[in-house]
């Protein structure tokens, strides 16, 4: 198969209309093409008119390891041209930064998920666009986590850098086609082109939307390959509890635990509460000590997801389940757990993080009643879920 890069690299017509025009990047680490070349050296090799470069979350290069540390601007030492940080002084494009292009190309790896903040900067950049006139292509890529969706809709009131507009959790769909619906859900009047993927086959065995010849590269630090993609849609919600995360281990985003916690105890009242959320994947109890960031140098007691291997089941697996139960096992083996976060997240003050992450309180409220049921959730859970597949249906490009 072919990504959207190596499309456009490989056919001079597809280039075409980018002739003459100044051309930027939006890219970061994993924005590379089948041979493992930066997108920027391969587009520059073309002989197009770069004339700058924006960066994400965690920056161009991917260096910045935790959420909420900003990246600054700079210029590119091999080309001279510009390097804008839109997770800097500015989560938006500038006008002045808006000044220096004609087309934007956006060649990044996302991970299927609303609270990666590339998707959010995609939005920004297609409204900028819109209000200077300027021409958005999207260079598709995979969604590591395939066509599934889960989570509830992202509320009214409740929209963020991690909750860009209303749409599940897990929403199944690429950046290209999400660009899509953006544009039309908000009403944007944007030149935009999408240069689509060929032969990708989100359903197919063994990768389910990553094909397994394509090396992973992490898109961000913390993404490290794609078991984590798979579980990330349940395992970010642990960026709002006092739960590691496993960051400062090898294996973030796979796993969660605590130095007061008995993860045997939780995988079996997990089994207890809802033996069909954790259908398709394998919780395995482990030990670990994190070098930094939540219980550093602590032994912590955790629960490990395995969504890989011969038991692994890409329809049945539900990542935000899994980690939901987990909660409500704590909730029920600990009744008074300091389970919720309380800080700023994302540059939200005024609410507590699971719920800024979820775009509404009704996870939070349903893992802390305790005469809440998994057909709870479900019932709230369920009709969001149907609904965004019949949403996001004219928007499916493969």
């Amino acid at each position: 198969m072919k990504f959207g890069i190596d499309r456009l690299l490989a056919d001079p017509e597809l280039r075409k209309p980018l002739e003459g025009k100044r051309v930027a990047l939006l890219a970061h680490p994993a924005s590379v093409t089948a041979d493992l070349t930066h997108s920027l050296d391969a587009l520059v090799a073309t002989g197009l008119n770069v004339s700058a470069v924006f960066g994400p979350q965690h920056g161009v290069r991917g260096d910045l390891q935790d959420n909420m540390m900003e990246s600054p601007d700079y210029t590119d030492p091999t080309y001279g041209m510009p390097v804008f940080s839109l997770y800097g002084e500015v989560r938006r494009p500038t006008g002045q930064s808006m000044g220096t292009f004609d087309v934007i190309l956006i060649d990044l790896q996302d991970v299927g998920c609303r609270i990666y903040t590339f998707v959010t900067t995609l939005l920004y950049v297609l409204e900028a666009a819109a209000q200077h006139g300027k021409e958005v292509w999207v260079l598709d890529r995979p969604n590591p986590a395939g066509r599934p969706i889960e989570g509830l809709t992202l509320l009214p009131g409740w929209e963020s850098f991690v909750g860009a507009g209303p749409m599940p959790m897990r929403h199944g769909m690429t950046l290209g086609e999400m660009g899509a619906w953006f544009i039309q859900q908000f009403g944007l009047d944007v030149d935009y082109t999408v240069i689509a993927m060929e032969g990708w086959q989100p359903e197919a065995e063994p990768g389910f939307g990553w094909p397994p010849e394509r090396p992973w590269i992490n898109p961000s630090p913390n993404a490290a390959n794609v078991n984590m993609a798979r579980a990330y849609a349940g395992t970010v919600m642990l960026e709002g509890t006092n739960l590691s995360e496993g960051r400062g281990t090898t294996r973030p985003l796979e796993l969660f635990g605590a130095p007061d916690v008995d993860s045997r105890a939780i995988i079996a009242e997990m089994r207890r509460l809802a033996p069909d959320w954790l259908a398709g994947c394998t919780l395995r109890d482990i030990w670990f000590q994190p070098t930094f960031h939540k219980h550093v140098g602590q032994p912590c007691s955790g629960v490990f997801i395995h969504a890989e291997g011969p038991v692994y089941d890409h329809a049945a697996f539900r990542p935000w389940r899994v980690q939901a139960l987990g909660f409500k096992a704590i909730r029920a083996l600990y009744s008074d757990y300091d389970l919720w976060r309380d800080f700023p997240y994302e540059y939200v003050f005024d609410k507590l993080a699971i719920d800024v992450i979820n775009g509404g309180a009704a996870l939070r409220e349903w893992v802390d009643d305790a005469g809440a049921a998994a057909g709870d959730l479900d019932a709230i859970t369920l009709p969001d879920e149907a609904a965004w597949a019949e949403v996001r249906r004219p928007f499916l490009l493969y």
